[in-house]
């Protein structure tokens, strides 16, 4: 962090903006509280003066959700390049021990990483006691920990059991799909295929037995191609077409992010969503990756750097992960600043307090 005298005064003029409006609202509210109170109208304040102070405020509270998004989020900042997995990494996922897994529709195997990018191990798609290959398009892990992919070209999901076949593993097929692409699982530990023909987001839990339980679907998508769980339980998907979809926990559009954020997408992609509500997009045709916080204008997080961003995954250590398959490698990001307590800031609070 930059610590010149600058930034410093950046900083002190930024926190005495903050507490002058901290301060001035309160005022207002004790002083005006009581009047409209006790006061039988509204003295000489019209219904104009009203609903201009009304869009004034909300105006403010957007340009103080930014600055907030502005200091907590950084861009292009570089952590990683991993080479080391497959070609043209389409579909990846991280577990919450920080393993990747990464999956390709030209190489038929899914590989595990370690968080440095070293290899762990390499799971065959053969099914068919080694005479049958697949294309891996997505990859997720199940709630029980065991990977699971889409088969685009076999119409098909599948999950590796590493306990059948004598200890080895192998395959298990989940049933027939129009066109299966992105694959996930929600907070409830419920699989989410994006079925593309179809224009269908299936969601279903499966059993000990591998059978498909409770399924059901989101309907009426254009393209739909990348899926996570979203905020508060729901569902994201990303469509070819140009848009990204947020779905409730019973499956009811939420939101289209095009229309509520005002935001134009090019081909969106992979999409990811962290603990605190942020849902993160991966544009193929304009290169770079965006975030879309609960509140504020949307973060253009990775603006340089990629060539075709396909697959995406966040971690909680503020770390995002970004299969590009235009260079055959996941680059690593850092898009969340670290709040360093009682260092900097702390001291500045406090000068300003006094």
């Amino acid at each position: 962090m930059d610590y010149t005298l600058e930034v410093t005064q950046q900083k002190e003029l930024l926190l005495r903006t903050v507490r002058k409006l901290q301060s001035k609202s309160e005022g207002t509210l004790q002083r005006v509280a009581p009047l409209l109170s006790f006061q039988r109208g509204m003295g000489m304040v019209t219904k104009s003066s009203v609903h201009q102070l009304r869009e004034s405020t909300s105006k403010l509270c957007h340009e103080l959700d930014d600055l907030e998004n502005q200091l907590r989020f950084c861009q292009n900042h570089a952590v990683a390049r991993l080479d080391g997995g497959v070609s043209a990494p389409l579909g990846l996922h991280v577990s919450a021990d920080g393993t990747l897994y990464l999956a390709s529709s030209e190489v038929p195997k899914v590989a595990v990483l370690t968080r440095a990018g070293r290899p762990l191990q390499a799971l065959p798609c053969v099914t068919d006691g080694g005479r049958q290959r697949f294309l891996p398009e997505d990859v997720t892990l199940t709630r029980a920990g065991m990977v699971a992919v889409t088969d685009l070209a076999g119409g098909d999901v599948k999950i590796f059991n590493p306990h059948s076949r004598f200890g080895r593993g192998e395959w298990l097929s989940l049933g027939e799909f129009r066109s299966p692409r992105g694959v996930a699982v929600d907070t409830v530990g419920r699989l989410l295929v994006a079925d593309y023909e179809p224009g269908k987001v299936h969601v279903f839990d499966v059993d000990h037995c591998f059978r498909l339980l409770n399924v059901r679907s989101i309907k009426g998508l254009r393209g739909p191609r990348y899926v996570c769980p979203g905020p508060g339980g729901g569902t994201v998907v990303s469509e070819e077409c140009g848009d990204v979809k947020l779905y409730g926990a019973g499956h009811k559009l939420l939101c289209s992010f095009s229309a509520t954020y005002g935001h134009r997408f090019g081909s969106p992609a992979g999409v990811c969503s962290d603990v605190e509500g942020n849902v993160l997009v991966a544009d193929e045709q304009k290169r770079c990756v965006v975030l879309f916080p609960p509140n504020g204008s949307p973060v253009p997080l990775v603006t340089e750097g990629l060539c075709t961003p396909a697959g995406l995954a966040c971690c909680s250590r503020g770390q995002l992960y970004v299969g590009d398959t235009g260079d055959n490698s996941v680059k690593v990001f850092r898009y969340r600043n670290a709040a360093h307590h009682g260092k900097g800031t702390g001291r500045l609070a406090a000068d300003n307090d006094g």
